[in-house]
């Protein structure tokens, strides 16, 4: 006795064809049955009579297909893959295979063959958590979500830096990507005035409950608005922030794609450090918006270009009020600015002025729309309290002066509330070189805890018999 293995649909095609030779069915009725012309179905019933149900086995199986690429070439799309897109998906791969060697194929034949081969391995489906669906925005332009990724973005080839990615919640595309050292106030001034000056203001920016974004300890007395904020509110541009991540997941899930395509992009281009990849940046998000973008329900762009009278440089400030003295100064972050004695700053003596520092560093300080001239007298000072040394003990204590030097004091740090500068190399408070990291439990600072006790012998090593008892 023969088994047969047989296919649904061979079954199908053997019982109409029984049924066919019983004359019990038409062969109009088994050709519609069947799909087939006249020609293929007697053909068919002709080989069920001599073979039986053997002959309309497909005589194709357990054979390679015809259209089965030749192990020659899996080889050789294997090695390319292996030796410059290892850590590639199938997707990805097969991407830069059309672009970069022309080689064409479909994502799961590609898949295939790196699962044969070892190169690529299944992942398991995760199980998928389920939250309410928001429909995108209408218009280009009504609503652009707004995030900063954290990420080692040059694979230890540059300094791990922060990505702020504006995205349009109307077409997915990709606004503005702008790599900085972290994300700060600073950052997304710099980053906020290229999208404006590019796009033009957009309805609404959405973000997260970042402190660049939201005050979050806002109280009575002010008006709760962070520096950021209180320049798009004069640019007339909304800030709403979102309550959970999942309620912004366009610009999170931008972030995921960002740090897999993103990341081997700037690899293969050889890009390190960030202003590269800032010039880098505008031909890859071409390529990205072309391969997801998608169109808008309603085709208009909302964005509105800038007025004639709003100054975007003007407006992307960190702004404070200070109260000039009768002296004509005022006090900013452990510095003191003393203006210029011009008949204006004459009037403003006992009057309140905003002191405007720029991301690059620049300060201004503005009565209106007026800047006053000024000069800095630096009040940090840069000397410690006078110490009593004998003469013998003065190289020791001349030593420990020259150690707490290179290390920053802790007197010497401005105040906390003041801006992230992170490019502070230009500017009033410029940042010191730094310096070799300093043990400060063996400068004797009284502000740190006490170490162990040293010996007698380790106090006479030391230069300090007179302590040993």
């Amino acid at each position: 006795m023969t088994v047969l293995t047989m296919s649904a649909a061979e079954v199908s095609r053997f019982d109409t064809l029984k049924r066919l030779d019983r004359g019990e069915i038409r062969p109009v009725d088994a050709m519609a049955l069947l799909g087939l012309q006249r020609s293929q179905l007697y053909r068919l019933l002709k080989r069920l009579r001599r073979d039986g149900a053997a002959g309309l086995v497909s005589r194709k199986r357990g054979r390679p297909s015809n259209r089965r690429f030749s192990d020659a070439f899996r080889d050789h799309v294997v090695g390319i893959v292996r030796e410059r897109y290892a850590d590639f998906g199938p997707t990805l791969a097969c991407e830069y295979l059309a672009e970069q060697h022309g080689i064409t194929l479909s994502r799961e034949t590609l898949r295939q063959m790196l699962m044969a081969a070892g190169v690529w391995k299944a992942k398991v489906a995760k199980r998928a958590r389920l939250h309410q669906s928001r429909y995108r925005r209408e218009c280009r332009g009504e609503l652009v979500q707004v995030d900063g990724s954290d990420h080692d973005w040059f694979e230890s080839r540059g300094p791990r830096c922060t990505l702020l990615v504006y995205i349009d919640d109307a077409t997915s595309e990709l606004m503005h990507l702008e790599m900085a050292e972290s994300e700060s106030a600073f950052s997304y001034m710099r980053a906020t005035r290229s999208y404006l000056e590019r796009h033009g203001k957009p309805v609404a920016f959405y973000s997260d409950k970042h402190s660049v974004f939201r005050n979050n300890n806002a109280t009575a007395d002010s008006d709760g608005m962070t520096h950021l904020g209180r320049a798009l509110d004069r640019l007339d541009v909304e800030i709403i922030c979102a309550n959970s991540p999942q309620a912004k997941g366009r610009v999170e899930r931008a972030n995921g794609t960002l740090q897999d395509r993103l990341v081997k992009a700037m690899r293969l281009a050889g890009i390190s450090p960030i202003d590269e990849a800032n010039a880098f940046l505008p031909s890859y998000i071409a390529r990205h918006n072309a391969r997801f973008a998608c169109a808008p329900a309603d085709p208009r762009d909302v964005h509105r270009p800038l007025a004639a009278h709003e100054n975007v440089e003007a407006e992307m400030v960190w702004r404070e009020e200070r109260t000039v003295t009768a002296s004509l100064a005022l006090h900013f972050n452990k510095a003191m600015f003393i203006l210029e004695p011009t008949p204006l700053a004459r009037s403003l003596a006992r009057k309140r002025v905003h002191v405007c520092e720029y991301p690059d560093g620049r300060i201004e300080i503005r009565h209106g729309e007026r800047v006053l001239p000024y000069r800095v007298f630096e009040k940090m000072r840069r000397v410690n309290q006078a110490a009593i040394v004998d003469n013998k003990h003065l190289g020791a204590a001349l030593a420990m002066a020259q150690a707490i030097q290179a290390a920053t004091p802790h007197h010497a740090k401005r105040n906390n509330s003041e801006p992230a500068r992170s490019s502070g190399s230009v500017g009033v408070f410029t940042r010191p070189a730094p310096v070799g990291e300093v043990d400060r439990r063996r400068l004797c600072t009284p502000k740190l805890k006490r170490g162990p006790r040293l010996s007698n012998e380790e106090l006479v090593a030391r230069g300090l018999g007179e302590y040993v008892r």
